[in-house]
Parts: structure tokens; C-alpha cells; sequence
């Protein structure tokens, strides 16, 4: 009998830390709203359909990584809380084709503040509640993007790489989900610290509305 009471106890005590060291809602389905983007896809970009690389869907807030065109994993992710679009100065998310044309972060600890791509040695503490602060941290990793579609988020005016297109980590990691950002894709800084691992420069990222 003491023995049992022993492990009550202690499950009592365990599980609100096992909870409080995720507090993200568990997901049922491992590739949410994947029949839907993958007709997106198919409809904008019917040449690719065995795409091998990253899929974000803005309507969906979610990035896909595929391997011949099938969904492999997926993560919950920010883009634009002023929409779609590829002016310079219009703080909104690019759409159409891009790759990842620089990686910076490799190493850092988790939640690592990174300004004008270069660690600051602080880690951002992380704000778990759906609320936007005042400031706008980069955090954790770097997929600096980069256009490949002339007139589209290409050349001037309208250049991804110009206009400083991350995905990356994110404190605000409560927005998480929903529009939130000033045109990059933030990421919960677990997420992007995976994704930066399978990710090498080069890899394909289709943002799509």
C-alpha cells in the first residue's frame, strides 16, 4: 500500500511538469489541412507535383516538408498579420517559389536573440499567452529566403532577399498559429531548430495564399 500511494504522489507532482514543459495543444491529425493545400498546389503549380521541399500555407498557417510531393511533417507557424504580398515596405508574406539561400544560427541555444544576423549572447525570454509585445525578436535559427520568380518576389521592388524573409523563432511563441508577423515565417523555436537541421541552403520553399 505505501508503494502505491508513493506513485500517486508522485504522478500528482510529475504530470503539471510534464504538461507545463509543452504547452502547445496536441495535435490529432499529423498533417492538418493537407488535402486542401495540396489542391492549392496543384492548382497554382501544377508542374510540381512531386515537389520536394517546403510548402507554406498562409491560409492555413502551417509549413509542410515534402519529399516527392507527399507531406512528410508539418508545424503550426506566423506569417503576415498585414497579409500576402511582395512589396518592399509592405511588411506582408511573398508568395510563389523561393529557396533557402542562407542558414545563420547553427549552435545556438534555444530562444538565442539574433539581431542583423548576428547572436546578441541574450535569450529572449518566451511569451507563452496569444499577446504581442513590443518587441520583435528573431530567435533560435535563420532560413533566410530567397526569390525565384522574376517580377513576383524577385528583382526590384518586390525582392525577397532584400526584404529580409526569414522563417524563424520566434518569443511570441502564444501568436503562434495565427497572422502575427511583419512578413517573415516565425516558428515555435523547438520547430525551427528541427526544420534548420533538415534544411540545408538550396532546399525549395513554395509560400502559397
Amino acid at each position: 500500500m505505501p508503494d502505491v500511494l508513493c506513485r500517486l504522489l508522485l504522478l500528482v507532482v510529475l504530470c503539471p511538469l510534464v504538461l507545463m514543459a509543452d504547452e502547445r495543444p496536441p495535435e490529432t491529425d499529423p498533417q492538418p489541412g493537407w488535402a486542401e493545400v495540396a489542391a492549392t498546389l496543384h492548382r497554382l503549380y501544377p508542374r510540381l507535383e512531386s515537389f520536394t521541399g517546403l510548402v507554406v500555407s498562409i491560409s492555413r498557417q502551417r509549413l509542410y516538408r515534402l519529399q516527392d510531393g507527399q507531406p512528410r511533417e508539418s508545424w503550426p507557424v506566423s506569417t503576415s498579420r498585414f497579409g500576402a504580398g511582395s512589396e518592399a515596405g509592405s511588411y506582408k508574406t511573398p508568395l510563389g517559389l523561393h529557396r533557402v539561400r542562407e542558414r545563420i544560427g547553427e549552435g545556438l541555444p534555444e530562444g538565442a536573440v539574433i539581431a542583423g544576423r548576428i547572436p546578441t549572447g541574450e535569450v529572449a525570454e518566451i511569451v507563452p499567452e496569444p499577446r504581442r509585445t513590443a518587441d520583435d525578436f528573431v530567435t533560435s535559427r535563420i532560413l533566410w529566403l530567397e526569390g525565384m520568380e522574376p517580377g513576383l518576389n524577385q528583382g526590384e521592388g518586390v525582392d525577397s532577399h532584400q526584404r529580409y524573409i526569414y522563417i524563424h523563432g520566434t518569443h511570441e511563441e502564444g501568436l503562434i498559429g495565427q497572422p502575427a508577423s511583419k512578413g517573415c515565417i516565425r516558428m515555435y523555436n523547438r520547430d525551427v531548430i528541427a526544420l534548420f537541421e533538415e534544411t540545408p541552403s538550396g532546399t525549395p520553399v513554395l509560400i502559397l495564399p
